[in-house]
């Protein structure tokens, strides 16, 4: 694996067929200095945006793509940094590029993502025969199928040549004992190679199982500066193995980050997610 700083004009969408990871974002929903924890992953001549919170579409402006560019997506859960982008992208879509993206999604997530979130802002954009548009009307979804035999339940689909899991996490709310106490959130696997966790309470069953099956070259997790509410702490990431710590990547961190450099390096974890910055896993 490779780290790159983006120096071009243009964030490219295709590569030469190597799994690339590039945060647009690494901080948490309240960073002010910071763009938020949205990624995009490109293998081939497929690409695919893994949320897209409401600083998301300024952000890949400013990366030189817009809107229309990207075709494919992924939701991990409702919280605004990360589907606060997604109204921009449906309008735009349909009034401007006269298109639909894609979208990797199961039914009862979709349901989820539409009543509690998206529809207000889109549904009555225009009223056809008396009804309001639906979810369909914006996005082309792609179901992904349930993978068996893992530890918990996981989602699977496969992007062209690029392999997704999903398996799901324990975020929100703060007294879920579990992830099947959780309200919707999912992590996602790329390739059997790399774990990004998206946003989780602490939970080493998550971590630790998934790599004894796959052993993950590196691990983004979700990091905050102090313990307690929705996100796994500094403190707690520090009590998993030292293998473990070795290869994650903390990120969703706050603006303050600098301030814990030191220490989590010191505790063995592999460094900071930064943003900007390209994570290349050449092919096998």
């Amino acid at each position: 694996m490779r780290i790159e700083q983006f120096a071009a004009q243009q964030l490219p969408l295709a590569n030469a067929g190597e799994l690339s990871v590039f945060f647009i974002g690494a901080g948490s929903a309240f960073t002010k200095v910071m763009n938020q924890n949205n990624i995009l992953v490109v293998k081939g001549e497929q690409h695919l945006l893994v949320d897209c919170g409401n600083k998301c579409t300024q952000a890949l402006h400013e990366l030189g793509l817009h809107a229309p560019d990207l075709h494919n997506l992924l939701v991990t859960h409702t919280h605004a940094d990360h589907i606060g982008g997604l109204e921009e992208i449906m309008l735009m879509n349909r009034y401007m590029a006269g298109k639909k993206p894609n979208i990797v999604i199961n039914e009862r997530f979709q349901t989820i993502l539409w009543e509690h979130s998206l529809r207000g802002g889109a549904a009555y954009s225009e009223v056809r025969d008396g009804q309001p548009l639906g979810f369909e009307d914006f996005w082309n979804p792609l179901r992904p199928h349930p993978v068996p035999d893992m530890p918990r339940e996981t989602w699977g689909y496969r992007l062209g040549d690029l392999d997704l899991k999903m398996p799901r996490t324990m975020h929100f709310p703060n007294n879920a004992a579990s992830w099947r106490d959780s309200f919707w959130s999912s992590a996602v696997i790329f390739d059997d190679r790399v774990l990004f966790t998206s946003d989780t309470r602490f939970d080493p069953g998550l971590t630790q199982t998934y790599d004894e099956i796959f052993d993950f070259e590196l691990i983004f997790h979700d990091c905050q500066l102090f313990t307690g509410g929705v996100h796994a702490s500094l403190e707690e990431l520090t009590t998993l193995p030292e293998r473990l710590r070795s290869k994650i990547v903390l990120m969703h961190y706050g603006d303050n980050w600098r301030n814990f450099e030191r220490q989590a390096l010191d505790a063995g974890f592999h460094s900071f997610a930064r943003q900007g910055c390209c994570y290349r896993f050449p092919a096998p």
